[in-house]
């Protein structure tokens, strides 16, 4: 797995053998593409990794010029990989910072939001109930995590039924991956 674009082009993250389902490069690509679309560039977004893994999709979003990159995650052996992970891409002499909470997203949600957000991506395992899923997303927007223009991306497994967005999110669009679903949501433009 590689960084895709930006200052840490083409170098090899590590991943976490067994306790994590990396995102596929195919879907991430799909992913910031459609990032993109919606925000221009990351220069100075503020974006939260939950669930994050090997912290792929943050340090792709620091690579991208991201000013402020949150990952949330719980797996010790994935946190090591994280901060491996992010050293290495971080020598690339990224502009934004990085912080890693060793933590269940969960508890990330009960705590003061240490910012908010213009990118929020939710990765959890795919065992994770949609009830917990839903539970996330309320405490997003209840939490005071998000920025009015936030885009919120989850992914699924095929599989499983159509995600349902809690009130207080705009459905944008969803993307399959084959074993994948991205789906992209917001908060309406009324708040």
């Amino acid at each position: 797995m590689r960084i895709i674009a930006g200052v840490a082009k083409g170098r090899t993250l590590s991943t976490v053998a067994g306790a994590t389902r990396p995102t596929s490069d195919r879907a991430r690509e799909g992913l910031f593409s459609s990032l993109l679309s919606e925000f221009g560039d990351f220069t100075a977004l503020h974006v939260l990794d939950l669930f994050a893994g090997s912290g792929a999709i943050g340090l792709e979003a620091l690579s991208r010029g991201a000013g402020l990159v949150h990952a949330v995650e719980k797996n010790d052996g994935a946190c090591k990989t994280i901060s491996k992970n992010a050293e290495l891409v971080q020598r690339a002499k990224t502009p934004g910072e990085f912080h890693l909470y060793s933590m269940s997203a969960q508890k990330f949600l009960e705590i003061p939001a240490p910012s908010k957000y213009d990118i929020v991506y939710l990765d959890p395992p795919y065992d994770f109930s949609d009830v917990e899923l839903y539970k996330a997303l309320v405490q997003l927007r209840s939490g005071d995590f998000l920025k009015e223009d936030a885009v919120i991306a989850v992914e699924r497994a095929s599989k499983s039924g159509a995600m349902k967005w809690p009130s207080g999110y705009e459905p944008l669009r969803e993307r399959n991956y084959g074993q994948a679903v991205i789906y992209y949501g917001k908060l309406p433009q009324n708040g």
